[in-house]
């Protein structure tokens, strides 16, 4: 079994099973309040669209985890190690952004004014996936 690809497959499949549970969560949170507004709509998809970010830092790292073990400064070893590690921080950061994306879509529904301040907690999420992709380049 060629375990060259291990690391890069797990990082890129974590990330986007973490990013369809995410946008998947926020998506029926927009469906169910896109059927009582009348307006607005463009935001509530836009905020059910934020965990698919994962996925392309998923996608990126597993490009880049590839050529890595390629040219040998990276060893499989250390793929799966970081492929597992760092695919399950955007598994896990995904989901929980779709659960704070839904529940912005519902505030913002009840209160318009505050949509803009709902991306605040939606950021702080994200910014633990940023550091766990900063942290697998440092690394490679």
């Amino acid at each position: 079994m060629d375990y060259n690809v291990v690391g890069p497959a797990l990082v890129l499949g974590l990330a986007m099973i973490g990013s369809s549970f995410g946008c998947g969560i926020a998506g029926m949170a927009s469906h169910a309040v896109m059927a009582r507004i009348d307006e607005g709509h463009g935001k509530m998809i836009g905020m059910s669209a934020m965990p698919s970010s994962q996925a392309i830092y998923g996608f990126i790292l597993m490009l880049l985890m590839n050529q890595s073990i390629k040219d040998k400064s990276l060893s499989p070893m250390g793929g799966i190690g970081i492929g597992l590690s760092v695919g399950s921080a955007l598994l896990f950061s995904s989901i929980l952004q779709g659960k704070c994306c839904a529940t912005g879509i519902q505030a913002s529904a009840k209160q318009p004014a505050i949509y803009g301040k709902c991306y605040a907690a939606i950021g702080i999420v994200e910014s633990f996936s940023l550091f766990a992709f900063v942290f697998a380049l440092l690394l490679l």
